[in-house]
């Protein structure tokens, strides 16, 4: 009965949003930019912040939307939770792109968003904090991931939203396995 919301959180997770965005607005493709990733930080680099937001804002959608319709048919928070995880492994293994997407990050706090927005804002909130401090997306990302099954003690979130949190940081640490190479030899990227 509830495998459908599996196959959409699937479906929807694996939209490239940042390819189509940048596509559309006739930059070619986003996979030829920078570090080839589909992603609001990858985007960033084609020079157009209005292109990055609508994908930060697309791509955070789809992990939301995600969660929302879960709840709206009255899923578990099992379900609920394993749905919140697909959407952002799809993101990261898109069919479509040969399984070559994303890091998970936007879509990720989205699924945050959803599940509760203080959690959701106090993650974006950490990743705002340590981008301004280092100036470095990728640290940022992997700090405020890091910080959101703390959070979950703050805030009221099922057991199995924690779990999740923890997961889906595992996940994203692992497309960030060359950033943290990077970052221990001090040659990541800065933000611009």
């Amino acid at each position: 009965m509830t495998y459908w919301i599996f196959a959409a959180a699937y479906i929807l997770g694996a939209i490239p949003f940042g390819l189509i965005l940048v596509r559309l607005a006739g930059k070619g493709d986003i996979r030829d930019v920078g570090s080839g990733n589909i992603g609001t930080t990858n985007v960033l680099r084609t020079g157009s912040k209005l292109l990055a937001i609508a994908t930060l804002l697309a791509d955070a959608g789809k992990g939301a939307l995600v969660i929302l319709l879960a709840r709206h048919y009255g899923l578990s928070d099992l379900d609920v939770a394993l749905a919140g995880f697909i959407v952002v492994a799809a993101h990261i293994f898109p069919v479509w792109l040969m399984f070559k997407g994303g890091k998970g990050v936007a879509t990720a706090l989205g699924v945050y968003i959803a599940i509760n927005p203080i959690l959701g804002l106090m993650v974006l909130a950490t990743w705002i904090l340590v981008a301004k401090l280092f100036r470095i997306s990728s640290l940022s990302a992997l700090i405020a991931l890091f910080m959101a099954p703390i959070y979950t003690v703050i805030v009221t979130v099922p057991i199995e939203s924690t779990i999740l949190c923890i997961a889906l940081y595992v996940l994203i640490c692992w497309t960030h396995r060359d950033n943290i190479r990077r970052i221990l030899k001090g040659e990541e990227s800065f933000i611009v």
